[in-house]
Order: C-alpha cells, then sequence, then structure tokens
C-alpha cells in the first residue's frame, strides 16, 4: 500500500485542486485553517477563503448567507465544534431551508488522540443523521475524500463530511473506483460473515478479512462511505447472503453506522448484527495509536466481534 495520509490533509489538497475546477466554490474556517487544512485553499485562492474566528456558530450563518447568492460553500473546523456548538445554527439556518452549505468536520473520533475527551467527537454521526435532508459522508482514505468532496459540489444541498487526524492508507487505488453518493461499495466477497465499514475502520476490515481466512472464515467486506442516505440495497443482499453483520466504526455505537444498519435490517431482513465501536464512552487522552491499541479500533477488534457474531447464527 501506499504512503499513509489522513483525510484532513486530503480534504485540504482536494479543495484547492477542485477549487480550480469549480470557481463558485468558497471555504470558511473558523480559526483552524493550519489543522483542518484548508490553508491549502487560502494560500491558492485567498480571496475566496473567510476566516471567521473562533465562532463556528457565526459561521455557519455566514455560509448559509453565501449559499444563497450562489456560492457553494465549505464551512469547515473540527467535527466536535461543527455538529455540536453549531448544531443550532446547522438545523435552522442550513438544513431547514435546504441550502446548499458543505461542513467539512475534521478531527472526527477517537484517533484525535492528545486532545482528549473534549475534541474526540465520537457523536457527529448521529447529530447529523437527526437532521432531516442532511447527507453524511465518511470517506475512508485520500482517493475516497477527494471524490467524496467533489460530489458534495456537485450536489444541491446539505452535505456533512467527517475527516479524521489519522494517517490512513490508500485502499482504492483501482481502475475501477467509483464514488456515488448513497452506494456503498463491495471490497471484497464472503459467505459466512459480512463486515459492514466506514472511515478508516474500512482498512481494518480488509485486513481482518485476511486474517480470518486463514481461519477458515469467509468474511465479506462492505466500504459504507455515505452514512445518509446509507445503501439499504447492498445492505439487504449482504444479509441474505451470509447471515450475519458486524458494523465497524470510529464513532459510538449509538446513532452512528451500526444503528442505521440496525434499522434497515431489523425492517427487511432480520439478522443477528454486532456492533463495534465505542462502547457509550468518552475517550481518553492519549497517542491515537495508543489509544487505537487500547480500544481494539484495529483488524483484531473487528474478529473478536466476528466471532461473537458466528455464534449468534441460526
Amino acid at each position: 500500500m501506499a504512503d499513509k495520509i489522513a483525510t484532513r490533509e486530503a480534504y485540504g489538497n482536494a479543495l484547492a485542486e477542485l477549487g480550480a475546477m469549480y470557481p463558485d466554490v468558497v471555504v470558511l474556517d473558523a480559526d483552524l485553517a493550519a489543522a483542518t487544512k484548508t490553508g491549502v485553499f487560502k494560500k491558492k485562492f485567498p480571496e475566496r477563503f473567510f476566516d471567521c474566528g473562533i465562532a463556528e456558530a457565526n459561521m455557519m450563518g455566514v455560509a448559509a448567507g453565501l449559499a444563497t447568492t450562489g456560492k457553494i460553500p465549505f464551512a469547515s473546523t473540527f467535527a466536535m465544534f461543527a455538529s455540536g456548538r453549531a448544531f443550532d445554527q446547522v438545523r435552522n439556518s442550513i438544513a431547514y431551508p435546504h441550502l446548499n452549505v458543505k461542513i467539512g468536520a475534521t478531527h472526527a473520533g477517537l484517533t484525535v488522540g492528545e486532545d482528549g475527551a473534549s475534541h474526540q467527537c465520537n457523536e457527529d454521526i448521529a447529530l447529523m443523521r437527526s437532521i432531516p435532508g442532511m447527507v453524511i459522508l465518511n470517506p475512508s482514505d485520500a482517493i475516497e475524500t477527494r471524490a467524496a468532496v467533489e460530489a458534495a459540489i456537485k450536489y444541491n444541498g446539505p452535505v456533512y463530511l467527517r475527516f479524521g487526524r489519522y494517517p490512513v492508507s490508500i485502499i482504492n487505488d483501482r481502475p475501477d473506483y467509483d464514488f456515488e453518493i448513497g452506494k456503498g461499495i463491495q471490497m471484497a466477497d464472503g459467505t459466512d460473515v459480512t463486515i459492514v465499514a466506514t472511515g478508516l475502520m474500512v482498512e481494518q476490515a480488509l485486513i481482518a478479512r485476511d486474517k480470518l481466512a486463514e481461519e477458515g472464515i469467509s468474511a465479506a467486506v462492505i466500504n459504507i462511505h455515505t452514512i445518509k442516505p446509507i445503501d439499504r440495497e447492498i445492505l439487504v443482499a449482504a444479509a441474505q447472503q451470509t447471515g450475519a453483520i458486524v458494523t465497524a466504526e470510529e464513532h459510538n455505537i449509538i446513532g452512528g453506522l451500526g444503528s442505521a444498519v440496525c434499522e434497515v435490517l431489523s425492517e427487511v431482513c432480520p439478522v443477528p448484527v454486532v456492533r463495534f465501536g465505542m462502547n457509550d464512552e468518552f475517550g481518553k487522552s492519549g497517542a491515537a495509536k495508543d489509544l487505537i491499541e487500547a480500544y481494539r479500533f484495529n483488524a483484531d477488534g473487528i474478529i473478536e466481534k466476528v466471532k461473537q457474531v458466528l455464534h449468534m447464527k441460526a
């Protein structure tokens, strides 16, 4: 695999590249351009960049106003502030009038690391899923990040894009790769169990699949880059094919990918589902790699859940 790159870095690079192709794109930040990597866009298009200061709620209002003039604003800040501090403005000023605002939320999840529980946002997907009409994209690597940003530009309406601080491998470097909002991607076929993953957990799901194969367990892997609207068709087909599902996400198991998958399957094709993520708890401060090990956000953690769900199969 190629050198690892954080999806927040890929976000900044994508904005700078796509900004040349889409002149209506403007970028707003809340005094975090160096961390969110929007500074790359600022350097290339200074007249299209607006630093709103440490005032995230106000930034969302400014983004809403710019959208009414025909611009395509990307309001960028940490996920904790984008979804938490500015929830009121996102809901009422952006989503309610269905304005064409894109929210670039970086530093999501446990792997913010040393910033600790106050900044480790493991609730943002749940919050954004609850808002009517909000699209949620959670890319798994740099290639998917660029594709997600361009898809968001082309989509007319509010989009929440979730990015991480922790470097991840390139896993979508193939000629047949195709990104479409609302469509999951079958990364690998299997017959015994399906691992449904999102974000940085997709790479770990693929590693888990190879390890499981050594034990004679055949695992399919699905990348759900769009949490909302979720791909019901691919999930139901997976449930029918393997009869058991494990979801994997760097997010609370309440309200995130796991909840979304359970909502679909409980209505259409009930099968055993085991959710893997933050178990309704806050994270701790520490190096990202140490936290990944401590909370088992790795292939071994997924394998443990796979074996659990296989015992539940009829």
